[in-house]
């Protein structure tokens, strides 16, 4: 069975649905990544790699895992912090915004667990996913000790998958995620950049200069997102623009880009050709910013996936 590991962070999400009442759920971009993945490709194993608590939120986080049929096994118990949450305010004109309170998280504690036995054992698997949200996350004091555990990931013949995924409000300042930044894609054998992320971090306003970039690190497979717009393609010395069909009526963007990725990696996991790939997350990030929220139902989601063909009815 193949594995691929998600880390980052986990968070309740709480979301107003009348005037004195909230709907609590759980979201995360990586975790959400990883959902996707499993719904789509149950053969593989979608591991979570982050730190909750022992509280009863905790409790219920790993329940949720559970249900998704997510790997659990790396996901540690800080025994006095906890999840990390946030509430989503909607305006008059459908603006959603965010609060967070996340600076004391469990998830943010991650690097402490990954003690040298846990590294070994993380070794064995086939993928080692983390986006920007998930370097962010990490406490400044323990960054240094956590490249060295991704360089010995690689050096283990792990691959490295990183997708940048900018929010400025999570650094200090742009040098700062621009440092961060470049240690991951040195280290990534796969990237799956949006235009709009390095628009803001480094004022490209075109796939081709993201596309440049990126190369500039000899990764070996680009996968550059761009909307509704076409995606564009670099692996094995051979550039691709890969057209995709808009949806027409869309709900919430949130995790398109999450659904995305998920769907995409699995299915490169799986042997399926990189366009092909590419086709099939496309499909999975239209479904789902078809229903609100980050997670769209379960039966929708597989119902859709299955009605285009992509998956095993």
């Amino acid at each position: 069975m193949k594995t691929i590991y998600f880390m980052g962070e986990c968070m309740i999400e709480l979301k107003p649905i009348e005037q004195a009442l909230m709907q609590q759920s759980f979201a995360g971009d990586v975790y959400n990544s990883a959902v996707y993945l499993k719904r789509s490709f149950p053969h593989i194993n979608s591991s979570m790699v982050t730190a909750v608590g022992v509280d009863a939120m905790s409790d219920k986080m790993l329940q949720v895992f559970a249900q998704e049929s997510l790997d659990i096994q790396f996901v540690f118990r800080h025994p006095e912090k906890v999840p990390g949450l946030y509430l989503i305010a909607t305006d008059e004109s459908g603006e959603r915004s965010f609060t967070y309170w996340r600076n004391d998280s469990a998830a943010r504690k991650i690097q402490h667990f990954l003690v040298p036995e846990t590294v070994r054992q993380l070794a064995s698997g086939d993928m080692f996913f983390l986006s920007g949200i998930s370097l962010a996350v990490i406490e400044e004091s323990a960054r240094g000790a956590f490249w060295r555990t991704l360089e010995g990931l690689k050096r283990a013949g792990v691959r490295i998958v990183f997708d940048p995924n900018y929010r400025a409000r999570l650094w200090r300042d742009k040098e700062q995620t621009r440092k961060q930044y470049d240690s991951a894609f040195r280290l990534a054998d796969v990237v799956l950049p949006g235009l709009e992320d390095l628009s803001e971090l480094y004022g490209f306003d075109s796939t081709a200069q993201v596309l440049r970039f990126c190369q500039d690190y000899d990764i070996a497979e680009i996968i550059i997102k761009n909307g509704p717009e076409s995606v564009v393609s670099w692996c094995d010395g051979r550039h691709g623009e890969h057209q995709v069909t808009p949806v027409e009526q869309v709900i919430d963007t949130t995790s398109a880009g999450d659904a995305f990725n998920g769907v995409y990696l699995g299915a490169r996991l799986s042997g399926i050709t990189l366009d092909s790939a590419v086709q099939l997350a496309a499909v999975a990030a239209g479904t789902v910013i078809q229903h609100p929220g980050a997670i769209a139902p379960k039966n929708a989601f597989i119902n859709a996936m299955q009605e285009a063909g992509l998956i095993p009815a």
